[in-house]
């Protein structure tokens, strides 16, 4: 075929690269070359429409099962209601003064402060010092860090009960006692409440299994964002381990180590799950071993059903939350300032 008849054929033939064969328009979004029936699913209203598809049904559960519940809670701290979630008598802040002066919710408050000054230090302790273990792990990295998260995904109640009948059960066949009967030791009634109190290894070690995965996996994401040439540098200058984990890693992981004391505080506030199982079977709890939540259940749900006097205490639970919570992030928020 001669070179004018090859000329004429692509003169004749269309361009392509647009829809129907017209060449595309330089410039021209994805968007704007769409179909019309695929421009107007990408407006600007239809994209507001596709989010509260999505959205919406989270953000109802959240207001129907969350804040509904806590706004009701509210409401109902001011009235008198036994065995019923129907306010019967308004009685203003006289459940507020009744709680505050019980002298059994201030002990519960007693023993959250000694529960949270050894978990919380703990628990940061040890999650701090696996993640820089397993960020140096050169072998088998992601092995190590799906075996120290696993327990979180373990539930509490499980967790306390295998805690109580299995592994911390009294008896000489308890993994414990066994334990110690393989260097001589005798059995020790780890949850009586009669001898020392062993009830708080008991609980200690069960949430400190549960938890230091969670924070581990915090602190990894915080070492990961540390750029490897200042420990380089560092190492040139001759600080090496301890000193530049004292001057490079623990410094900039001050974001990070602020979350999780936070968080682990919160958390603190909120244990309910091991002191219920493990040590509910006694019938009554020992001295500095009932948690707010857990007193706050009995009074709400035991055979009194106080709503009133219960709502009132998990109102002033939270306004204790959240005072701590915004002292402790100011204090170390000005520190690092």
């Amino acid at each position: 075929m001669s070179s004018a008849a090859l000329g004429s054929a692509a003169d004749a033939a269309p361009a392509r690269g647009g829809p129907g064969g017209r060449p595309a328009e330089p410039g021209v979004s994805a968007a704007r070359r769409a179909p019309p029936w695929r421009r107007r699913l990408l407006g600007r209203q239809n994209q507001n429409l596709w989010f509260w598809v999505f959205v919406g049904p989270f953000f109802a559960g959240l207001v129907l099962f969350i804040y509904v519940p806590i706004a009701w809670s509210a409401y109902l701290s001011f009235f008198e209601a036994y065995n019923t979630v129907s306010p019967t008598r308004m009685v203003g802040f006289a459940n507020y003064t009744d709680m505050l002066g019980d002298p059994n919710f201030r002990s519960s408050l007693t023993t959250f402060l000694v529960f949270a000054a050894f978990i919380v230090p703990t628990t940061f302790a040890l999650s701090l010092a696996t993640a820089v273990l397993v960020a140096r792990t050169r072998v088998a990295q992601a092995f190590f860090r799906s075996v120290f998260f696993l327990p979180t995904a373990c539930s509490y109640v499980v967790a306390a009960l295998i805690w109580k009948m299995s592994i911390f059960s009294g008896v000489r066949s308890g993994l414990a006692n066994t334990v110690l009967g393989w260097f001589g030791a005798e059995s020790v009634p780890w949850l009586s409440v009669t001898n020392p109190p062993w009830y708080w290894l008991v609980i200690v070690s069960a949430r400190l299994w549960l938890q230091v995965g969670f924070y581990m996996i915090l602190f990894l994401a915080g070492l990961q964002r540390i750029g490897p040439h200042l420990y380089e540098a560092a190492a040139i200058d001759g600080a090496t381990g301890w000193k530049a984990f004292r001057h490079i890693t623990f410094p900039l992981l001050r974001p990070t180590s602020t979350a999780v004391l936070l968080l682990l505080l919160i958390n603190a506030f909120q244990a309910f799950d091991e002191f219920f199982n493990i040590l509910s079977s006694f019938g009554t709890y020992p001295p500095y071993a009932r948690p707010p939540l857990v007193y706050l259940y009995y009074t709400a749900l035991g055979q009194g059903q106080d709503f009133g006097h219960g709502s009132a205490g998990a109102i002033i639970l939270t306004a204790v939350i959240a005072v701590i919570a915004v002292a402790f992030n100011r204090l170390f928020v000005r520190e690092a300032d």
